[in-house]
């Protein structure tokens, strides 16, 4: 077995170099760029992201959230989804605070809708919204509506009168 000196120096007990053809070394970048791809998969990292977070009995219950912030994104919202886990939810946005009406055409899960106002302030609560009907709902004057899975506002004792912050994280935009 033929030996290589000239293609392997270890600069380190722990992190060998290798020197490609074309003279670049490899061993740390190649660890660095590791390390990296780990970290931004981790679940603290898959934190940063857009979230709503419910002010509730002194408590932040934080909801990873996508944003429905333009017209087409709100019409199909959550539409054909087969599940939504717990802490995921969609946020609906919208640039002027009025009744806004929600159906749940094509919408397969039951929903809880969170209706807040400008101020952040929940103004309504609809609970286990059933699926696949025309039925429209509302919760009152809102700024922005909080979709979650049914059931999780009265298993978090969400009520009117609390607080709901968005945060839209380095990707996502109010």
């Amino acid at each position: 077995m033929a030996s290589y000196p000239d293609r392997v120096r270890t600069v380190s007990p722990v992190i060998p170099e290798t020197l490609s053809r074309n003279g670049v070394v490899a061993g740390r970048g190649a660890l660095l760029l590791l390390a990296t791809l780990v970290l931004s998969s981790s679940p603290a990292c898959a934190q940063s992201g857009p979230r709503a977070v419910v002010e509730t009995g002194g408590r932040s219950l934080v909801v990873q959230v996508e944003v429905a912030n333009t017209p087409e994104k709100r019409e199909r919202g959550l539409m054909f989804r087969k599940e939504l886990p717990d802490g995921r939810g969609m946020i609906f946005l919208f640039d002027e605070e009025e009744e806004h009406s929600f159906w749940m055409k094509d919408t397969l899960i039951p929903l809880d809708l969170i209706f807040a106002d400008s101020g952040g302030k929940v103004v309504g609560i609809v609970a286990r919204a059933r699926p696949l009907t025309l039925e429209p709902r509302t919760g009152g004057r809102a700024r922005m509506v909080l979709e979650v899975p049914g059931g999780w506002a009265a298993a978090n004792g969400v009520r009117v009168g609390d607080r709901i912050r968005f945060e839209p994280g380095p990707t996502a935009r109010p």
